[in-house]
């Protein structure tokens, strides 16, 4: 990786005073605002972050690719705008790394697999267009689980990224790598999807927030999809309100998406501060029961506890299908990767093993036995089984009607309460390797996010604890495009917390 010149030592000028503090210790609303008001410039921001990468990335790995000559010019055209008076957007030279599933127009974008490892889209993602008309600077591209298949970021083909609380543990996937690199000060922002809980688990893992919208409330364009009935983009970042003003950034209709929803997006981060006096907290029972570690269950209680003070009512209720949640997904997502990953057969563009001349059959098999993973092989079959003759009305359909009555649970539920209160995940993050040869105990760490995206409902994962020094997650859940409410909620626990406000070691 080139050098980057020393911003260590960085001095950001106050109005009386010089204040030392390094940029990349700055919220991205911080840094908005100082660049905005130019007493700093998006070149110093940039240069900060991409020597923090440099500093910190041979142990965590969070990037499969760092965009640094092309973040550098970037940011020097943003200052060039600034300079003549421009408004350079709400996001203006702010660092985002992007999950490597997002189209980047002339960037590779990988999916962390062997069979695209050398694709570079001809367009850009309808989330990367937004932010990059509100300002931001594109600085990498993140690692993942291959195809966004997995719950540990071990199963990328480019090597596992790792938790920066602790290097000998997993970040959490499959967007592993944008929760590490927000964790690790490499980024203020990045972008994740979530099919199963692939944003709210790794924000869970290193301590960070991170955002699962409402389906359809984020353009999927430009998404290498897993399992399109699932798929969400969303944010991630270091605290409440840089999530909310990420999520502004990339929330909206796009004509190109069938299923973008046509409604008006708020400003997420106007209603922060408005408290949450009388706001009716859902506990389902069936999130706290036998293999939810006790240390995670009661630092969630005490959250919920908390939400209380603040003056919130916890109001106990059941939500009778959850257990019936994980079996039902691993029938639905993997039929649906089945389909989306058809397309790549070394025919039309990815990976191609023996030129057609030696039989196109042949050629086909080959081509995906070895551009595939174990796990996304695992996952196909899995799935083309359930959707085979003589299987699809007993798998395939029968989890569409189960996902119906867990779509009808959290409709009761949210006819008492405003928004529902569980652990983002059982455990706290897991060491490598600890589970790869227990895949059912590895789908486990998914079972308090599935439910979510089984209804096609909002939530976040925020900080609440600590365990073995390592982070414990909240998870809060709100009703179809109420993520004003959730994010309300998360920023008053936050403000009355301290978890936010401790960092990592590298």
């Amino acid at each position: 990786m080139p050098q980057v010149a020393s911003t260590k030592n960085q001095e950001l000028k106050t109005k009386n005073q010089f204040k030392i503090m390094p940029f990349t210790d700055f919220t991205a609303l911080q840094l908005a605002q100082q660049i905005k008001s130019k007493k700093i410039s998006c070149r110093e921001v940039t240069d900060a972050f991409l020597e923090r990468i440099e500093e910190v990335e041979p142990k965590v790995h969070a990037f499969i690719s760092v965009q640094q000559d092309e973040a550098r010019k970037r940011a020097d055209a943003l200052d060039k705008r600034l300079a003549s008076g421009d408004d350079i957007g709400p996001l203006g030279g702010v660092p985002v790394a992007a999950k490597d599933l997002l189209c980047t127009k002339g960037v590779r974008t990988t999916c962390a697999s062997k069979m695209l490892e050398n694709f570079v889209p001809p367009y850009d993602a309808h989330v990367v267009e937004r932010l990059t008309s509100d300002g931001a600077v594109i600085i990498g591209k993140a690692n993942m689980d291959e195809f966004a298949m997995g719950s540990s970021n071990e199963n990328s083909a480019f090597g596992p990224a790792r938790n920066p609380w602790n290097l000998n543990h997993v970040p959490g996937g499959s967007s592993g790598g944008s929760a590490a690199a927000v964790a690790a000060r490499e980024t203020p922002l990045s972008l994740g999807s979530d099919t199963g809980g692939s944003i709210r688990q790794p924000a869970a893992y290193c301590g960070c927030v991170g955002m699962k919208p409402t389906y359809g409330r984020v353009s999927r364009y430009g998404l290498i999809a897993f399992a399109s009935s699932l798929d969400q983009i969303g944010p991630f970042a270091n605290n409440v309100e840089d999530a909310a003003l990420l999520l502004g950034s990339i929330a909206g209709h796009d004509r190109r998406d069938s299923t973008s929803l046509k409604a008006p997006v708020p400003d997420y981060t106007a209603t922060l501060r408005d408290g949450i006096k009388g706001l009716r907290v859902g506990v389902p029972k069936e999130y706290f029961v036998q293999g939810v570690d006790d240390n995670v269950a009661t630092s969630v209680r005490k959250a919920i506890d908390q939400l209380c003070e603040l003056g919130a009512e916890a109001v106990e209720i059941s939500m009778p299908t959850t257990e019936y949640a994980l079996a039902t997904y691993y029938i639905i997502a993997p039929s649906e990767a089945s389909s989306n990953l058809a397309r790549y057969d070394g025919v039309q563009y990815g990976m191609r093993v023996l030129d057609p001349g030696d039989g196109i059959m042949e050629m086909v098999s080959k081509t995906r036995a070895a551009g595939f993973g174990h796990e996304v092989q695992h996952r196909i079959m899995i799935g083309t089984h359930a959707l085979s003759s003589g299987f699809y009305d007993a798998y395939y359909v029968k989890a569409q009607k189960v996902r119906t009555l867990i779509q009808h649970d959290f409709n009761n539920a949210f006819e008492k309460c405003d928004i529902l209160a569980t652990p983002t995940a059982p455990t706290v993050a897991f060491k490598l390797g600890e589970k790869t040869g227990d895949p059912f105990a590895m789908k486990l760490a998914d079972t308090c996010t599935i439910p979510v995206n089984m209804a096609g409902l909002p939530a976040l994962s925020l900080p609440c604890g600590f365990h073995d020094g390592l982070p414990i997650g909240l998870q809060l859940i709100g009703n179809v495009l109420d993520e004003s409410t959730l994010l309300r909620a998360a920023f008053s626990y936050e403000q009355a917390t301290e978890w936010h406000k401790t960092s990592c070691e590298l």
